[in-house]
């Protein structure tokens, strides 16, 4: 990606419906059905990590967002999270670099000194550069049907986090 040619912006500040019509295209019209969309149901996207990416002609070449969801342990007690994506790329412009550009801008814009754990459902081999991994996963449940391997987290000490638990959304 020329990045002196493409912008990054706030998801805020560009068109709903290019944004509803791009991830329909990259993940289906029926993507609301996916396990995803259960785990943050009824949450906005948060405006600070959601961002929209512009190819160089000004078209919507990508677009990143994050929810508040958390992870209930088995006492009942939820431990806050930001889930990560969707993330989506249009096809013509896949492998030029707007995901990584999308995927930087939200992990560094987290406060460094007290950054919530970020989780996601995706491809590892693409995700682990970013820091996400399964490694401290495999306890976790979802409202629906997923991978393993693909359940993924970032966090710098996730040693506070539960072992096992059931992910959904933020309440709090």
């Amino acid at each position: 990606m020329d990045t002196t040619a493409a912008t990054l912006m706030p998801l805020a500040d560009h068109d709903p419906l290019a944004i509803e019509a791009l991830l329909d295209l990259v993940f289906g019209d029926n993507r609301h059905e996916r396990t995803a969309y259960a785990i943050r149901q009824g949450a906005d996207y948060l405006p600070a990590l959601s961002y929209a990416a512009l190819a160089p002609d000004g078209t919507l070449a990508g677009t990143i967002q994050a929810f508040p969801v958390a992870l209930t342990d088995d006492a009942g007690r939820d431990h806050p999270l930001i889930m990560v994506g969707p993330v989506a790329v249009h096809p013509d412009r896949r492998d030029q670099g707007f995901g990584r550009a999308l995927m930087a801008a939200q992990t560094s814009a987290l406060d460094p000194r007290a950054p919530l754990p970020q989780m996601l459902i995706g491809d590892p081999a693409y995700y682990n550069p970013f820091g996400f991994h399964a490694d401290y996963t495999a306890g976790w449940r979802c409202p629906g049907p997923w991978e393993a391997h693909r359940l993924l987290l970032r966090a710098s000490n996730p040693a506070v986090l539960p072992a096992t638990g059931m992910l959904g959304p933020w309440r709090g």
